[in-house]
């Protein structure tokens, strides 16, 4: 007499005692035998190894396939394999998540490189209005260029020839009015054309190229550690990263319009838009408050935008499996929570420590970043209306303690964020714990 082992009903594995040929057919059929739920399925199995009526009967003493089967399915376990664990549809690619991080801080090497050049009275000023126009078309431009990127690339591809353009104009004629006739003039029309190009390079998935374009803004850095640069290569580097980014972003749509059009593809709405677009001129204020007085928070926060992404890919991933692994709507929801927990601490753990290495209150930083990281996630998901109407109603408080010159103290700007990211993560726990926003 011989022996075998077969899966048991909790995935273990049970002895199979050989004492005739039934038990060698259960030893033989175990592993396809096991998972059947009937009967019926065990007789099916017999009928593809090819046993005949007569063979059942003369060799294994049943007078038809049914008993026979009916026997082999008292006679094997029931086991059932686990199914193998679905790939995570989210996972961050981590390369480009940092690439993005350092293509978002790189560009600020301008400033340094070139304010000797054009430092006066309204330049700063011309700067930041044109800042801001650009941030709010940019937001809006990139999300009507992911609609679009999901019809196809020629779409998005026309949605940029069509917006960039404007964009860098609007920017431009919004700023050249406070900066008067000058360098500083010059220098906001570059900015606002640089902000378009590298948009549409962003968007249309082409950060590398954007990395190589940006290098002689890098190599100009790098000579002013050394000492003055002098001005030919104060303007001259600026000048080739500007034309560089802006003929890859051209070569990048004409590539895009040369793919195939989609039949029937609709052209989406406007409006849906605008929520982006106000978000980022929300975003923007609050950014450059805080930036005014510490300005090195400004860099934190950019380069802080690399593992935020990671960080919003991650929730992604983390709230499918927790959807796959939540047997009621309740539990989804704490799963959820607490996966929004993790990865905002994830992020604050980042960020407070580098504002540390900064001039900016770590309170103050913290709560902007959770802030803007707490929006951005929204958005991922489709939310555009709360995040933006949120960030304006802080962003609206600041502005306006600044146009009426109280003295509000540096709390103020702190306790308006913490408000808002106190308020977003309401609205997220409400809107990300509903198992139908991530289907």
């Amino acid at each position: 007499m011989s022996g075998t082992t077969a899966p048991g009903p909790d995935g273990d594995t049970v002895s199979l005692r050989l004492a005739g040929p039934v038990d060698e057919l259960a030893a033989e059929l175990a592993d396809r035998a096991a998972p059947a739920v009937h009967p019926y399925e065990v007789a099916a199995l017999l009928e593809s190894e090819g046993l005949t009526g007569e063979r059942i009967r003369e060799r294994y003493g049943h007078p038809d396939l049914f008993s026979l089967a009916d026997e082999l399915y008292r006679r094997v376990p029931r086991g059932f394999p686990e199914p193998a664990p679905a790939p995570d549809p989210w996972a961050p690619d981590h390369l480009r998540c940092a690439l993005r991080g350092l293509l978002f801080a790189l560009p600020g090497l301008a400033y340094p490189l070139t304010a000797p050049l054009w430092r006066g009275s309204g330049a700063v000023t011309a700067l930041v209005v044109a800042g801001l126009v650009s941030w709010a078309w940019g937001q809006a431009l990139g999300h009507r260029m992911y609609v679009r990127l999901a019809t196809g690339r020629r779409e998005a591809g026309l949605t940029a020839r069509a917006g960039a353009p404007v964009g860098a104009a609007l920017a431009s004629l919004a700023a050249l009015p406070v900066a008067g006739p000058g360098a500083a003039a010059l220098f906001a029309v570059g900015q606002s054309v640089y902000l378009a190009a590298a948009g549409v390079l962003l968007v249309l998935g082409r950060e590398r190229l954007l990395a190589v374009a940006l290098l002689p803004l890098v190599a100009g850095g790098v000579l002013t550690l050394y000492g003055d640069p002098g001005p030919v290569w104060r303007v001259g580097l600026p000048l080739l990263t500007l034309a560089a980014t802006t003929g890859l972003a051209g070569h990048t749509v004409r590539g895009a319009l040369a793919a195939a059009p989609v039949p029937g593809a609709a052209r989406p709405a406007y409006l849906p838009s605008l929520p982006y677009g106000l978000f980022g001129l929300a975003a923007g204020t609050l950014v450059l408050s805080t930036g005014g007085r510490h300005p090195y928070a400004v860099v934190a926060l950019t380069v802080s935008m690399g593992p935020a992404e990671w960080l919003l890919y991650r929730f992604r991933g983390l709230s499918v499996a927790a959807l796959r692994a939540s047997a009621t709507v309740r539990g989804f929801r704490l799963r959820t929570a607490r996966t929004l927990a993790l990865c905002l601490a994830g992020y604050l753990g980042l960020l407070v420590p580098a504002a540390l290495l900064t001039d900016a209150p770590p309170g103050e930083l913290a709560s902007l970043g959770a802030t803007l990281w707490i929006a951005l996630l929204l958005q991922a998901f489709g939310v555009g209306r709360s995040p933006a109407a949120v960030c304006l109603v802080a962003a609206g408080a600041v502005v306006l303690v600044a146009v009426t010159g109280a003295s509000p103290g540096p709390w103020f700007v702190p306790l308006c964020c913490s408000v808002a990211a106190l308020v977003l993560a309401g609205v997220a726990l409400y809107a990300l714990g509903r198992p139908s926003a991530h289907a």
